[in-house]
């Protein structure tokens, strides 16, 4: 690693606020016969090590190398540097607003590493803003977009493909794998601005005349569901239509023998795919609720909308650029 040309006057990732800082200085130390690199100073910049003769002297504000991970793009330290395991202690948003403030090469340097975890990327595509996206998916081959899109949720993913030019949709559409392509082609059917074209079709359904244990076992053994999901059951009859919800809490607060007839609400909160988005959000807040079932005119379900769904598209349309607030001990260090 270089440290004049590729990390000095270079950013970092400063993994523990999420956010690119430049190294005015770094830290050198003598460990075993070998200089280290022990601290980075992101607040000035020493003349010393940018090649004056007059050395700087005043205090300065090491941090720990460890907290960063350097964006260098220098091939021939890519092998001692090792993987790019520091930015995976970062939550996909995070990660997304990285990508949202670096470089092109910055840029291309995180999505490669990303990349490396499939899941991960997927998570991080979700969470990009809509047109930064969508020029990053389209700079990839049709089965490069598709791989991606077969990893995300079908609502983003089919959101994301409605973004593409139109020669593309197609072609993309038809190389991804069979149930989520039927799920984005039915979410694409709806309007976006309504409950079908916000909902996903992902939801928690069990028998009506199933116990709790039953609700609470399904409940264990969705691992591929979103959280938000989880925390409502549907009780479904046979040709589908829902007979109640109930809370996750409710499930586990009841005796696992208990049938889920007698805990769940028979009579929903509930939308139809055409019901405006506002209403729905309006509907949300005044019941309290995190998710809604979306049914048709037999009352049989449909999809589900979820809290984060909603603050999404009723957030003004820079909500993804404003800073985020900071925890009260967001620099106190790990807790003791």
């Amino acid at each position: 690693m270089l440290l004049r040309a590729d990390v000095l006057g270079h950013r970092l990732i400063d993994v523990e606020s999420a956010h690119l800082i430049k190294a005015a200085d770094l830290e050198l130390e003598q460990q075993d016969g070998d200089w280290v690199v022990t601290g980075v100073d992101t607040h000035r910049q020493s003349r010393w090590l940018f090649g004056s003769r007059h050395a700087d002297h005043g205090p300065r504000t090491f941090r720990e190398w460890a907290k960063f991970e350097p964006l260098i793009g220098h091939t021939g330290s890519a092998l001692l540097r090792g993987p790019f395991a520091r930015i995976r202690r970062l939550k996909p948003a995070q990660i997304a607003d990285l990508i949202e403030d670096a470089s092109k090469e910055e840029e291309t340097e995180i999505l490669g590493q990303v990349h490396a975890d499939p899941e991960l990327e997927a998570d991080v595509f979700e969470e990009l803003d809509e047109d930064q996206a969508t020029r990053l998916l389209g700079a990839r081959t049709d089965a490069e977009i598709a791989e991606v899109l077969s990893r995300m949720r079908a609502d983003d993913a089919a959101d994301a493909i409605a973004e593409l030019p139109q020669q593309r949709r197609q072609p993309v559409l038809d190389l991804l794998p069979p149930g989520q392509r039927t799920k984005v082609l039915t979410l694409m059917g709806f309007n976006p601005t309504s409950a079908g074209g916000l909902m996903g079709v992902d939801f928690l359904a069990v028998a009506c005349d199933a116990q709790v244990r039953d609700a609470l076992d399904a409940v264990a053994s969705s691992a591929t569901l979103q959280p938000e999901a989880l925390t409502s059951v549907h009780g479904i009859d046979e040709r589908g239509r829902l007979c109640g919800v109930a809370t996750l809490i409710s499930l586990v607060q009841s005796d696992p023998a208990t049938p889920l007839r007698e805990i769940y609400d028979d009579d929903p909160v509930r939308v139809g795919a055409d019901t405006d988005v506002v209403d729905v959000a309006v509907l949300m807040s005044d019941y309290n609720l995190i998710t809604i079932p979306v049914v048709d005119e037999r009352r049989k379900m449909i999809g589900i909308i979820t809290v984060d769904d909603v603050l999404e598209v009723t957030l003004p349309d820079d909500w993804r650029r404003r800073e985020a607030a900071q925890p009260p001990d967001a620099h106190r260090g790990d807790p003791t």
